[in-house]
Protein backbone atom coordinates (compact mmCIF):
# COMPACT_ATOMS: atom_id res chain seq x y z
CA UNK A 1 0.00 0.00 0.00
CA UNK A 2 3.02 2.39 0.56
CA UNK A 3 4.37 1.69 -2.47
CA UNK A 4 1.29 2.52 -4.09
CA UNK A 5 1.05 5.73 -2.39
CA UNK A 6 4.64 6.66 -3.16
CA UNK A 7 3.54 5.99 -7.12
CA UNK A 8 0.75 8.18 -7.22
CA UNK A 9 2.35 10.82 -5.37
CA UNK A 10 5.28 10.70 -8.14
CA UNK A 11 2.65 10.59 -10.81
CA UNK A 12 1.26 13.81 -9.56
CA UNK A 13 4.15 15.68 -8.91
CA UNK A 14 5.82 14.94 -12.50
CA UNK A 15 2.12 15.95 -13.82
CA UNK A 16 1.21 18.52 -11.74
CA UNK A 17 3.93 20.70 -10.72
CA UNK A 18 3.54 23.08 -8.35
CA UNK A 19 7.15 25.13 -8.86
CA UNK A 20 9.08 25.45 -12.07
CA UNK A 21 9.85 21.99 -13.18
CA UNK A 22 13.71 21.12 -13.39
CA UNK A 23 14.59 20.10 -16.69
CA UNK A 24 13.45 16.15 -17.21
CA UNK A 25 16.42 13.79 -17.79
CA UNK A 26 15.62 10.55 -19.65
CA UNK A 27 12.92 11.50 -22.01
CA UNK A 28 12.41 10.29 -25.43
CA UNK A 29 14.59 13.00 -28.11
CA UNK A 30 13.17 15.53 -29.39
CA UNK A 31 11.61 15.19 -33.18
CA UNK A 32 8.97 16.52 -35.28
CA UNK A 33 5.68 15.86 -34.29
CA UNK A 34 3.02 13.22 -35.80
CA UNK A 35 -0.06 11.78 -35.57
CA UNK A 36 -1.23 9.96 -32.35
CA UNK A 37 2.01 10.57 -30.61
CA UNK A 38 1.92 11.14 -26.87
CA UNK A 39 2.64 14.44 -25.36
CA UNK A 40 3.14 15.75 -21.44
CA UNK A 41 1.74 19.04 -20.70
CA UNK A 42 2.85 20.95 -18.25
CA UNK A 43 2.14 24.83 -17.30
CA UNK A 44 3.83 26.14 -13.38
CA UNK A 45 1.62 26.90 -11.03
CA UNK A 46 -1.47 25.85 -13.02
CA UNK A 47 -1.91 21.94 -12.52
CA UNK A 48 -5.17 21.83 -13.98
CA UNK A 49 -4.22 22.51 -17.56
CA UNK A 50 -1.53 20.39 -16.71
CA UNK A 51 -1.63 16.65 -18.56
CA UNK A 52 -1.67 14.03 -20.85
CA UNK A 53 -2.43 14.91 -24.76
CA UNK A 54 -2.68 12.41 -27.98
CA UNK A 55 -1.94 14.47 -31.42
CA UNK A 56 -5.01 13.33 -33.23
CA UNK A 57 -4.68 11.80 -36.90
CA UNK A 58 -5.29 15.52 -38.14
CA UNK A 59 -2.41 17.04 -36.28
CA UNK A 60 -3.91 18.92 -33.51
CA UNK A 61 -4.05 18.70 -30.30
CA UNK A 62 -7.06 19.83 -27.92
CA UNK A 63 -5.95 21.95 -25.21
CA UNK A 64 -7.60 22.02 -21.57
CA UNK A 65 -9.93 25.71 -21.82
CA UNK A 66 -8.66 26.62 -25.29
CA UNK A 67 -11.27 26.69 -27.78
CA UNK A 68 -9.60 26.25 -30.77
CA UNK A 69 -7.64 23.14 -31.73
CA UNK A 70 -3.71 23.47 -32.09
CA UNK A 71 -1.89 22.14 -34.85
CA UNK A 72 1.15 20.64 -34.13
CA UNK A 73 2.41 18.04 -36.89
CA UNK A 74 5.81 18.78 -37.82
CA UNK A 75 6.67 20.65 -35.02
CA UNK A 76 9.37 20.04 -32.61
CA UNK A 77 8.40 20.13 -29.28
CA UNK A 78 10.02 23.84 -28.00
CA UNK A 79 7.28 24.95 -30.67
CA UNK A 80 4.35 23.73 -29.50
CA UNK A 81 5.47 24.97 -26.26
CA UNK A 82 4.99 28.58 -28.08
CA UNK A 83 1.82 27.83 -29.66
CA UNK A 84 0.03 26.45 -26.39
CA UNK A 85 1.68 29.38 -24.57
CA UNK A 86 0.22 31.92 -27.34
CA UNK A 87 -3.31 30.35 -26.83
CA UNK A 88 -3.37 30.14 -23.18
CA UNK A 89 -2.19 34.22 -23.53
CA UNK A 90 -5.26 34.35 -26.12
CA UNK A 91 -7.67 33.04 -24.51
CA UNK A 92 -6.74 35.44 -21.30
CA UNK A 93 -6.02 32.30 -19.22
CA UNK A 94 -2.87 33.41 -18.09
CA UNK A 95 -0.37 36.10 -18.51
CA UNK A 96 3.34 35.19 -19.56
CA UNK A 97 2.76 31.41 -19.09
CA UNK A 98 5.13 28.54 -18.65
CA UNK A 99 4.84 25.55 -20.44
CA UNK A 100 6.45 22.59 -20.69
CA UNK A 101 6.07 19.76 -23.64
CA UNK A 102 7.76 16.63 -23.28
CA UNK A 103 7.30 13.42 -25.32
CA UNK A 104 6.10 10.03 -24.11
CA UNK A 105 5.44 7.91 -26.34
CA UNK A 106 6.57 8.54 -30.19
CA UNK A 107 3.33 6.77 -32.55
CA UNK A 108 4.20 8.42 -35.84
CA UNK A 109 7.37 7.13 -36.80
CA UNK A 110 7.20 3.58 -37.16
CA UNK A 111 9.41 1.42 -38.84
CA UNK A 112 8.31 -2.53 -39.94
CA UNK A 113 10.86 -4.88 -40.77
CA UNK A 114 9.71 -7.95 -42.58
CA UNK A 115 10.36 -10.84 -44.93
CA UNK A 116 13.51 -12.73 -44.32
CA UNK A 117 14.20 -12.21 -40.81
CA UNK A 118 14.24 -14.28 -37.75
CA UNK A 119 11.44 -11.60 -36.18
CA UNK A 120 9.73 -9.78 -38.03
CA UNK A 121 8.20 -6.65 -35.98
CA UNK A 122 6.90 -3.17 -36.30
CA UNK A 123 8.30 -0.56 -33.60
CA UNK A 124 8.37 3.00 -32.97
CA UNK A 125 11.83 5.38 -33.63
CA UNK A 126 12.53 6.82 -30.36
CA UNK A 127 15.29 8.35 -32.81
CA UNK A 128 17.19 8.31 -35.10
CA UNK A 129 18.85 4.62 -35.61
CA UNK A 130 21.03 2.80 -38.14
CA UNK A 131 20.01 -0.12 -40.84
CA UNK A 132 21.83 -2.56 -38.20
CA UNK A 133 19.99 -1.51 -35.31
CA UNK A 134 16.60 -2.22 -36.73
CA UNK A 135 17.60 -5.34 -38.55
CA UNK A 136 19.42 -6.45 -35.02
CA UNK A 137 16.14 -5.73 -32.96
CA UNK A 138 14.46 -8.21 -35.74
CA UNK A 139 17.02 -10.90 -34.66
CA UNK A 140 19.08 -10.55 -37.83
CA UNK A 141 18.42 -11.94 -41.27
CA UNK A 142 17.42 -15.38 -42.20
CA UNK A 143 19.89 -17.98 -44.30
CA UNK A 144 16.61 -17.75 -46.95
CA UNK A 145 17.53 -14.51 -47.44
CA UNK A 146 18.15 -12.88 -51.12
CA UNK A 147 21.36 -10.89 -51.59
CA UNK A 148 19.27 -7.63 -50.91
CA UNK A 149 17.66 -5.80 -48.54
CA UNK A 150 14.91 -3.33 -49.56
CA UNK A 151 14.54 0.12 -47.39
CA UNK A 152 11.14 2.20 -48.69
CA UNK A 153 9.92 5.24 -47.48
CA UNK A 154 7.34 7.86 -48.91
CA UNK A 155 8.08 11.01 -49.34
CA UNK A 156 5.56 13.34 -49.90
CA UNK A 157 7.13 15.42 -53.14
CA UNK A 158 8.40 12.16 -54.52
CA UNK A 159 6.36 9.42 -54.11
CA UNK A 160 7.33 5.92 -52.58
CA UNK A 161 11.70 5.85 -52.46
CA UNK A 162 13.04 2.57 -52.71
CA UNK A 163 16.86 1.51 -51.65
CA UNK A 164 18.29 -1.36 -52.71
CA UNK A 165 21.14 -2.25 -49.69
CA UNK A 166 23.07 -5.61 -50.93
CA UNK A 167 23.74 -7.66 -47.49
CA UNK A 168 26.76 -8.70 -48.47
CA UNK A 169 28.96 -5.21 -48.81
CA UNK A 170 26.40 -4.14 -45.29
CA UNK A 171 27.18 -7.15 -43.70
CA UNK A 172 30.09 -8.55 -44.50
CA UNK A 173 32.31 -5.83 -46.27
CA UNK A 174 30.95 -3.32 -43.00
CA UNK A 175 30.42 -0.19 -45.74
CA UNK A 176 29.29 2.42 -43.40
CA UNK A 177 27.34 3.81 -46.83
CA UNK A 178 24.70 1.23 -46.82
CA UNK A 179 23.88 1.67 -43.05
CA UNK A 180 21.33 3.96 -43.30
CA UNK A 181 20.32 6.54 -40.57
CA UNK A 182 16.91 5.60 -40.51
CA UNK A 183 14.11 8.29 -38.50
CA UNK A 184 10.86 6.55 -39.01
CA UNK A 185 8.06 5.82 -41.14
CA UNK A 186 10.59 3.11 -43.40
CA UNK A 187 9.63 -0.38 -44.09
CA UNK A 188 12.58 -2.54 -44.20
CA UNK A 189 11.83 -6.24 -46.64
CA UNK A 190 14.30 -8.45 -47.11
CA UNK A 191 13.09 -11.13 -49.85
CA UNK A 192 13.40 -14.74 -49.43
CA UNK A 193 16.02 -16.06 -52.34
CA UNK A 194 14.50 -18.16 -55.09
CA UNK A 195 14.68 -21.51 -55.11
CA UNK A 196 14.61 -24.28 -57.18
CA UNK A 197 13.26 -27.62 -56.30
CA UNK A 198 14.89 -30.79 -56.94
CA UNK A 199 12.44 -34.19 -56.79
CA UNK A 200 12.50 -37.67 -58.28
CA UNK A 201 15.27 -40.42 -58.03
CA UNK A 202 17.77 -38.64 -55.89
CA UNK A 203 19.64 -39.00 -52.67
CA UNK A 204 18.65 -35.98 -50.88
CA UNK A 205 15.86 -34.18 -52.77
CA UNK A 206 14.86 -31.02 -51.70
CA UNK A 207 14.93 -27.13 -52.34
CA UNK A 208 17.63 -24.96 -53.20
CA UNK A 209 18.45 -21.10 -52.83
CA UNK A 210 19.25 -19.44 -56.13
CA UNK A 211 21.08 -16.05 -55.14
CA UNK A 212 21.83 -14.09 -57.84
CA UNK A 213 25.09 -14.31 -59.83
CA UNK A 214 25.49 -17.85 -57.69
CA UNK A 215 24.82 -19.50 -61.48
CA UNK A 216 23.34 -22.53 -60.04
CA UNK A 217 22.72 -25.20 -63.17
CA UNK A 218 21.37 -29.14 -63.19
CA UNK A 219 25.13 -30.34 -62.22
CA UNK A 220 25.15 -28.11 -58.98
CA UNK A 221 21.24 -29.17 -58.21
CA UNK A 222 22.43 -33.06 -58.68
CA UNK A 223 25.42 -32.69 -56.82
CA UNK A 224 23.80 -30.47 -53.52
CA UNK A 225 20.96 -33.41 -54.10
CA UNK A 226 23.98 -35.85 -53.72
CA UNK A 227 23.69 -37.47 -56.74
CA UNK A 228 21.37 -40.17 -58.84
CA UNK A 229 19.59 -42.99 -57.30
CA UNK A 230 20.79 -46.07 -59.28
CA UNK A 231 17.08 -46.83 -60.61
CA UNK A 232 16.69 -42.86 -62.01
CA UNK A 233 16.10 -42.42 -65.50
CA UNK A 234 18.89 -40.75 -67.97
CA UNK A 235 16.42 -38.63 -69.08
CA UNK A 236 15.35 -35.94 -66.83
CA UNK A 237 12.94 -32.69 -67.08
CA UNK A 238 13.07 -29.19 -66.31
CA UNK A 239 9.29 -27.60 -65.31
CA UNK A 240 9.44 -23.93 -65.39
CA UNK A 241 6.50 -21.50 -65.14
CA UNK A 242 6.86 -18.01 -67.37
CA UNK A 243 6.03 -14.74 -66.15
CA UNK A 244 3.48 -14.72 -68.31
CA UNK A 245 2.33 -17.93 -66.36
CA UNK A 246 2.55 -20.55 -69.04
CA UNK A 247 4.20 -23.77 -68.41
CA UNK A 248 7.31 -25.25 -69.99
CA UNK A 249 9.21 -28.45 -70.11
CA UNK A 250 12.49 -28.44 -70.84
CA UNK A 251 14.20 -32.58 -70.99
CA UNK A 252 17.37 -32.84 -70.48
CA UNK A 253 19.61 -35.91 -71.73
CA UNK A 254 21.07 -36.56 -68.52
CA UNK A 255 23.71 -39.25 -69.89
CA UNK A 256 24.79 -36.90 -72.51
CA UNK A 257 25.41 -34.02 -69.58
CA UNK A 258 26.82 -36.49 -67.33
CA UNK A 259 29.29 -37.49 -69.74
CA UNK A 260 29.87 -34.03 -70.44
CA UNK A 261 28.87 -34.41 -74.29
CA UNK A 262 26.70 -31.36 -73.66
CA UNK A 263 26.57 -28.35 -72.30
CA UNK A 264 25.49 -27.80 -68.54
CA UNK A 265 22.04 -25.85 -68.19
CA UNK A 266 21.41 -23.03 -65.72
CA UNK A 267 18.45 -23.26 -63.54
CA UNK A 268 16.17 -20.30 -62.55
CA UNK A 269 14.45 -19.54 -59.49
CA UNK A 270 11.24 -21.37 -58.99
CA UNK A 271 12.49 -24.28 -61.63
CA UNK A 272 11.33 -27.89 -60.61
CA UNK A 273 14.24 -30.02 -61.85
CA UNK A 274 12.44 -33.76 -61.94
CA UNK A 275 14.42 -36.78 -62.56
CA UNK A 276 12.04 -39.73 -63.23
CA UNK A 277 12.74 -43.41 -62.27
CA UNK A 278 13.34 -45.79 -64.92
CA UNK A 279 9.72 -47.39 -65.22
CA UNK A 280 9.35 -44.09 -67.87
CA UNK A 281 6.40 -43.36 -65.59
CA UNK A 282 6.37 -39.86 -64.46
CA UNK A 283 4.60 -36.93 -63.19
CA UNK A 284 3.05 -33.81 -64.58
CA UNK A 285 4.20 -30.48 -63.82
CA UNK A 286 1.06 -29.68 -62.34
CA UNK A 287 0.92 -32.86 -60.10
CA UNK A 288 4.49 -32.36 -58.91
CA UNK A 289 3.76 -28.41 -58.03
CA UNK A 290 0.56 -29.98 -55.91
CA UNK A 291 2.72 -31.85 -54.08
CA UNK A 292 5.81 -29.63 -53.84
CA UNK A 293 3.12 -27.20 -51.92
CA UNK A 294 1.85 -29.74 -49.82
CA UNK A 295 5.11 -31.14 -48.34
CA UNK A 296 3.88 -34.86 -50.00
CA UNK A 297 5.95 -37.97 -51.55
CA UNK A 298 5.70 -39.12 -54.83
CA UNK A 299 3.48 -42.17 -55.79
CA UNK A 300 6.65 -44.55 -55.45
CA UNK A 301 7.11 -43.07 -52.18
CA UNK A 302 10.01 -40.88 -52.23
CA UNK A 303 9.82 -37.64 -50.24
CA UNK A 304 9.97 -34.68 -52.94
CA UNK A 305 9.85 -31.88 -50.43
CA UNK A 306 12.67 -30.35 -47.85
CA UNK A 307 13.53 -27.99 -45.84
CA UNK A 308 15.01 -24.64 -47.22
CA UNK A 309 18.68 -24.61 -47.08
Amino acid sequence: MIQKLAACCLFVSLCFPQNRPEPVTGNLPAQPLGASDLLALSVYNSPELSRLIRISAEGDIQVPMVKERIPVAGLMPAEVEKRISAAFTKEGLLVDPAVTVTIVEYFSRPISVMGAVRKPLTFQASGPLKLLDALSRAEGIATSSGPDILVSRHDPAHGELIKRIPIRGLIDLADPELNLTLTGGEEIRVPEAGKVFVVGNVRKPGTFAVQDGSGLTVMKALAMSEGLMPYASKQAFIYRRESAGNKTEIPIELKRLLDRKTADIPLEANDILYIPDNTRKRLSMTTLERVISFGSTTASGLLIWGAAR
